[in-house]
């Protein structure tokens, strides 16, 4: 006679019904399939394609830059080492 013994089960059965009354087990019954089946509508909706977006029928024409205030400006530069004097003085 083991810990999981079918009449274990059984008297714990009895006592969860007797705490928790059969009308909330049933609640939560049907609250855990309907969270159940939530689960594996959106796990399948994750796995179909998306639908392809409509294109539009005439191609829009690309823009020409224009020079603007709000485009960057590259300043090209190259850097080089300074070596300054060792003051004593300080």
């Amino acid at each position: 006679m083991g810990i999981f013994d079918w009449k274990h089960w059984v008297v714990i059965l009895v006592v969860v019904v007797l705490v928790f009354g059969t009308k909330k087990l049933k609640n939560l019954g049907t609250d855990v399939g309907e969270s159940i089946k939530g689960f594996k509508k959106a796990m399948n909706d994750d796995e179909k394609p998306a639908e392809p977006t409509v294109t539009p029928a005439q191609p829009v024409p690309p823009v020409q830059p224009q020079a603007s205030v709000n485009q960057p400006h590259t300043i090209d530069v190259q850097a080089q080492k300074v070596e300054e004097p060792i003051r004593k003085d300080v």
